[in-house]
């Protein structure tokens, strides 16, 4: 069991090139599967899997209080697993070939508004000094850029072109895009660059964002910085980055932006991913619809 899943775990990693924040989610649901058809049946023969005992495995987890989108994205691993298992030439047919996924209701993401996000920006009190500078413009990055939480983690300092305005972003599957950059945030970078040349000691230096000793970011101290800020001046139960790259989209289609190229900024690989970000932008749509159709000419 542990060898298939390993050479699995090698296959995303190396051919695929998904973060590995991706693979260890896979790696966790397929090792639950895993455990579970080792207890409930006695075996731990991957190759013998029929869906009768991964229908058995939804069900022992839809019993256990886990939401549809959850064993939807569980059994999503389960199928890349025998996918690869189909490409290998290990089964000749995969138990998940007939499988429909599980009906969930669309979770609305809320965007903040542009007061919310004013009160932050332009308003708060940030802390003077290194951590202050930086933090504001994490929050005003993601505002300007869309771009997500992993991408600004390992954003590198070489990747940032303040002579033609520009950063370089490295997405999913390793796929760059360049993101234009607007003038107020290069007049930020250009102060935290000089605090973070102050710094004692500076050990991950290729990154360009760091904490206070040196080292890169992480997921979750980035996540508290936005929480933290928009507990301020936001009600919304949730406050994260990916909020902040739901605003981004939603404020620019807001504006007239081209759906088009809010997917390329956004480093989309399909429109289907972007239109999710449309529903938000249904008022605005209505309003330019009233005032712009003949038949509602008075």
């Amino acid at each position: 069991m542990e060898k298939i899943i390993k050479k699995f775990i090698d296959y995303l990693l190396l051919e695929k090139k998904y973060s590995k924040h991706t693979v260890l989610a896979y790696q966790k649901d397929i090792e639950s599967f895993g455990l579970f058809i080792s207890k409930e049946f006695e075996t731990d023969d991957f190759l013998e899997v029929n869906y009768n005992l991964i229908r058995s495995w939804i069900v022992y987890l839809s019993d256990n209080g886990i939401e549809n989108t959850s064993i939807n994205r569980k059994i999503s691993s389960l199928k890349s697993f025998y996918k690869f298992l189909l490409k290998t030439k290990q089964i000749e047919q995969s138990p998940l070939s007939k499988h429909k996924a599980l009906k969930s209701p669309k979770k609305v993401q809320i965007p903040f508004s542009q007061k919310e996000l004013d009160s932050v920006l332009n308003l708060l009190q940030f802390p003077d000094g290194f951590e202050g500078v930086r933090d504001k413009l994490i929050i005003d990055l993601f505002y300007s850029t869309g771009i997500r939480r992993s991408e600004l983690i390992n954003l590198k300092v070489q990747n940032i072109d303040l002579y033609s305005k520009t950063i370089k972003v490295i997405g999913k599957r390793n796929k760059e895009r360049i993101i234009p950059m607007l003038e107020n945030l290069i007049t930020q970078i250009e102060k935290y660059n000089i605090e973070r040349q102050r710094l004692n000691e500076i050990i991950d230096g290729e990154y360009f964002f760091l904490m206070l000793k040196g080292v890169k970011l992480n997921d979750s101290f980035v996540y508290k910085i936005i929480n933290h800020y928009f507990s301020n001046v936001s009600e919304k139960v949730k406050k994260s980055p990916h909020v902040l790259r739901h605003t981004f989209a939603t404020h620019l289609l807001n504006n007239g932006a081209d759906i088009n190229s809010v997917k390329e900024l956004l480093g989309h690989s399909s429109l289907a991913a972007t239109q999710v970000y449309t529903h938000s932008s249904l008022e605005q749509l209505k309003k330019i619809y009233q005032n712009a159709h003949p038949r509602n000419k008075k």
